[in-house]
């Protein structure tokens, strides 16, 4: 896969410690990324206000983390 500087700057990322290439990853990924739409970030600062309501007047239905990761892994098809 790629071009010989492709693949040393893979091999030499890999050595990384693993905050290192987290950080690098992050980078990337987000270099990549188009533009941030401008309303994004409240509506989900809006949704979480929302959930976060929901659970302190608990009128939320909470799972724990086996149920959820069985919801996934049965949404996803894999077990």
């Amino acid at each position: 896969m790629g071009t010989e500087a492709l693949t040393k700057l893979r091999s030499e990322a890999l050595l990384l410690p693993g905050a290192d290439r987290a950080e690098l990853a992050h980078a990337l990924v987000t270099s990549s990324d188009a533009p941030a739409d401008a309303g994004s970030a409240d509506a989900r600062d809006k949704e979480i206000l929302r959930r976060l309501g929901e659970i302190d007047a608990a009128t939320a239905k909470l799972i724990d983390r086996d149920e959820f990761r069985r919801r996934m892994q049965e949404r996803l098809g894999s077990r």
